[in-house]
């Protein structure tokens, strides 16, 4: 297992001590961790299917009014 070590704001800390007291707090930061990885790998996943979109929509035919 690796140690981190960071800062948090005072009110953040009592507000999470007082939320998750008696519990693990080492498991509830790390579900937290893993939950942040994955929205952002989601978030990449939908950036790159924008991007791609988008691409594409250069490459596709221009069709008019008149067919």
């Amino acid at each position: 297992m690796a140690a981190m070590n960071f800062s948090v704001p005072e009110d953040v800390k009592e507000a999470f001590d007082r939320e998750f007291a008696g519990r693990n707090k080492s498991i509830v930061i790390t579900k937290l961790m893993r939950e942040a990885v994955v929205e952002v790998e989601h978030r990449h996943r939908r950036e790159d299917a924008i991007r791609l979109l988008t691409e594409r929509r250069k490459l596709r035919p221009m069709v008019n009014d008149d067919g």
